[in-house]
């Protein structure tokens, strides 16, 4: 993505002047300097200057922890989890389609998909539909979301969990975990994910230079 390993080097000086790792470490089991997540902090330190513009709405993890382990279904249709995913950065994103504004951003998250999507990153959007399941492929397919693999969650198991662990009660919501499945940050509400300051986001959650 042209430009966008530059445009990080102002957010890593100005991480630095404010001083944010020292705001991310803590000295739980879970997260900080021991831990699973220890190394996460350094990431969310990284990444905390790029949470503006489009983007600015996204709540950079005080304390990385280890996101829920949630069960869905795959584009198979058979059970998978959100650890059998672990190994590279996902945007874990929760829709439905009797919510407006999940729709209006599937475009987007397809954008950003196509564009950035690979063995060091990938868009999971994960339907959250618990009745006429045929309808949110069918909108999938009317809309030309191509990019996105089709994960869903009919036993309306992955909302409650995910309402649990980040506080937020409405659609969409969505996750920003790492490649060892911790949580760097939440966003409660739509983004424009394919925008220059979402890509400049991922990018410093990667740790391009």
């Amino acid at each position: 993505m042209p430009g966008t390993k530059a445009m990080l080097a102002g957010g890593a000086v100005l991480a630095a002047a404010l001083g944010v790792g020292l705001a991310v470490y803590g000295t739980g089991p879970t997260g900080g300097n021991t831990g699973p997540c220890a190394g996460s902090a350094v990431t969310i330190t990284r990444l905390a200057p790029f949470a503006r513009g489009e983007v600015a709405a996204l709540q950079a993890a005080e304390t990385p922890r280890p996101a829920p382990d949630l069960t869905f279904k795959g584009p198979d249709g058979a059970d998978t989890t959100l650890s059998a995913l672990k190994g590279r950065l996902l945007l874990v994103n929760l829709w439905a389609t009797w919510c407006g504004p999940c729709k209006a951003e599937m475009p987007a998250l397809d954008r950003l998909q196509a564009e950035m999507g690979g063995p060091d990153f990938a868009v999971v959007a994960i339907n959250v539909d618990t009745r006429n399941l045929d309808k949110p492929p069918q909108w999938l397919r009317d809309n030309g979301i191509a990019h996105l693999a089709n994960y869903a969650d009919p036993g309306g198991r992955v909302l409650p969990a995910i309402q649990k662990d980040t506080g937020s009660q409405g659609l969409p919501t969505t996750m920003l975990v790492d490649a060892k499945g911790c949580t760097l940050g939440v966003m409660k509400g739509p983004a424009e994910w394919s925008s220059p300051d979402a890509k400049r986001l991922v990018g410093a959650a990667l740790g391009w230079e």
